[in-house]
């Protein structure tokens, strides 16, 4: 198999909208208050950055994740989505959640933060399973 880097581009912007959506608009005032950040204090950010070296990280997660389908030979959007889960299950969440509890953050804050990465994973996975490149 063969990488197929329109899938990596498009479930990389898939992945960055979602994000736009999970903490603008589903989950964006309950995060702000779980991380005591004011409505002056987001208005006060350039947020350029942030989104551009977010989309960045976006696109090799999803090149990442794209090698890991070919490898386990996830080429369904059914084996995609599960391998995306698999990994946040196995790894994304024991991490972050570990961390979030030494550093005695509220639960909450992790539910939030990392149902994103879980669904994103989902979502991801699932784009570039059922998108695979066969080999010539």
């Amino acid at each position: 198999m063969k990488t197929n880097y329109l899938a990596v581009i498009v479930s990389a912007i898939v992945y960055w909208l979602i994000g736009g959506l999970w903490f603008a608009l589903l989950f964006g005032k309950q995060w702000m208050a779980l991380e005591h950040i004011s409505e002056a204090q987001a208005m006060g950010i350039n947020p350029a950055v942030p989104y551009v070296v977010s989309f960045l990280l976006d696109i090799l997660i999803a090149f990442v994740l794209a090698q890991l389908c070919a490898w386990r030979n996830a080429t369904t959007a059914a084996r995609g989505a599960s391998l995306g889960v698999f990994l946040w299950l196995g790894i994304v969440a024991p991490v972050t959640y570990t961390t979030n509890m030494y550093e005695m953050r509220p639960i909450n804050l992790f539910l939030i933060n990392e149902g994103y990465v879980l669904v994103g994973f989902l979502v991801m996975g699932a784009i570039l399973g059922a998108w695979t490149k066969k080999s010539s």
